[in-house]
């Protein structure tokens, strides 16, 4: 039995049930495999075996009550994974398919995304299985003080910053971030996509799509290629999908696809901005309003998807942009997409695409962005925040962009560095892992067995 399985097959026994942290582990271990053949120290040392394992898990009952008085009690998880690089980040969030191999799979995705960027954070998620739509202002508040009452023990400026994630915007960071302060005293940088008048930065909610965006503009760019004139496909309707539509028809692409947890529309002539705001920003709403505006566009129901995979990505077009949901984009899909003369796939959400489906994508040798990668860019403008909030200063939202794109076009440059050194030119999964894992090892060997 070889290290990685013997490693992962271990890690199935002492953590069970939690199949989207194996994924991303087991894709992470294998394509470490010839670092660790090359450079048996981190083997000597228990590297692998300390870092899949979080060096602190956090579970707590979330008890509220309702508009009509009645009790209810969510499950309330922070998984505190790595701070070799700096104090644990990483997002919360609220959905109800939330449990803990999820925040697991999240928060070690996050510990390698984090180290990418450069910048001295380090790994960590969290949330709870509360289902935020439907509920009223004052229900998502007293759910929120509820979360933060338990929270608030173990999180700090210097410590672990959480931010948003599905579920979790500017309305309930506000609620947290009020209770916070109620319960310690103090007002300080704690959570990270706050309001611009307590806090914010800038361009925090548009970082994550424009991010992603940029990541691709690279990856065209080292081709030859540019967005100008491709047609893209985009899962999810939330802010990741909506600033990834927002910057693809600044540098010139036309979005033709959205999609939330009701279906999916395809407009040819392009979706359109305002009215996808209004009905997911304002309205609160399913995607099925935007006929209302464009009655010739179309709307697949859930229901219609094909049983093998998502409706999404079964248009034709140049490029491809997950941002939803883990697990959004499999094999047929990504056959699908390849036969309609996708050349790119970028992913804006957290492992949107299965292993069956990266595998694919690699091997027709497609420009891929993985996940770890692309959608850096939101923890890297939070980061951003930070540093604002330790200088109380606000910057202007074009220092702020320029900032994000040059760390959006550094990530790339790494990835695609380390891939050529390990003759894998065309793998930026396992550029990313590599790059990402060796400044967490190294920092780790130097921090000794902690």
């Amino acid at each position: 039995m070889s290290y990685i399985h013997k490693t992962i097959c271990e890690l199935v026994a002492s953590s069970p049930a939690q199949a989207e942290f194996y994924q991303a582990v087991e894709e992470v271990l294998e394509s470490l495999e010839p670092l660790l053949e090359s450079e048996p120290r981190y083997r000597a040392s228990g590297i692998i075996e300390r870092l899949v394992e979080p060096e602190r898990q956090i579970m707590f009952r979330v008890p509220w009550v309702h508009d009509q008085g009645q009790v209810k009690v969510n499950k309330g998880y922070r998984v505190e994974f790595n701070s070799a690089l700096g104090p644990y980040k990483g997002g919360l969030r609220f959905h109800p398919s939330v449990n803990a191999g999820i925040i697991k799979f999240l928060g070690f995705e996050q510990i390698f995304k984090n180290a990418l960027t450069g910048l001295p954070i380090g790994g960590g998620k969290g949330g709870a299985n509360f289902n935020p739509k439907g509920r009223s202002d004052q229900e998502i508040m007293r759910f929120c003080q509820s979360f933060m009452n338990e929270l608030y023990r173990h999180i700090g400026p210097s410590t672990d910053v959480p931010a948003g994630d599905i579920g979790v915007g500017a309305r309930e960071i506000g609620y947290l971030f009020g209770q916070y302060k109620r319960l310690t005293g103090r007002y300080e940088g704690v959570l990270t996509g706050k309001g611009l008048l307590w806090g914010g930065s800038l361009v925090r909610r548009e970082a994550t799509g424009y991010g992603c965006v940029y990541f691709a503009e690279s990856m065209l760019q080292s081709n030859a290629e540019s967005l100008s004139g491709k047609t893209c496909l985009v899962s999810g309707a939330g802010n990741v999908a909506t600033y990834t539509i927002e910057k693809l028809y600044q540098l010139g692409a036309k979005p033709v696809t959205c999609s939330d947890s009701t279906g999916t529309i395809y407009d040819s002539h392009g979706i359109d901005l305002d009215t996808l705001k209004h009905i997911k920003e304002t309205l609160r709403v399913s995607l099925q309003e935007y006929l209302k505006e464009f009655p010739n566009a179309e709307f697949t129901p859930v229901d219609a998807y094909p049983e093998d995979g998502h409706a999404v990505w079964r248009y034709k077009a140049d490029m491809a942009f997950p941002c939803a949901t883990q697990n959004e984009l499999t094999e047929a899909d990504a056959r699908a997409l390849i036969e309609n003369g996708c050349m790119c796939v970028t992913e804006g959400a957290n492992m949107p695409s299965t292993s069956e489906a990266v595998e694919l994508f690699i091997a027709e040798k497609i420009l891929y962005g993985p996940g770890k990668a692309a959608n850096a860019g939101g923890v890297a403008t939070s980061q951003l925040e930070m540093s604002q909030n330790a200088s109380m200063q606000q910057w202007p939202f074009e220092k702020v962009e320029t900032r994000l794109r040059e760390i959006m076009a550094g990530i790339y440059t790494r990835c695609s560095k380390t891939a050529k050194a390990f003759d894998q030119p065309n793998n930026l999964v396992l550029g990313a892992n590599i790059s990402g894992f060796r400044d967490v090892a190294d920092a780790m060997l130097e921090q000794g067995v902690v």
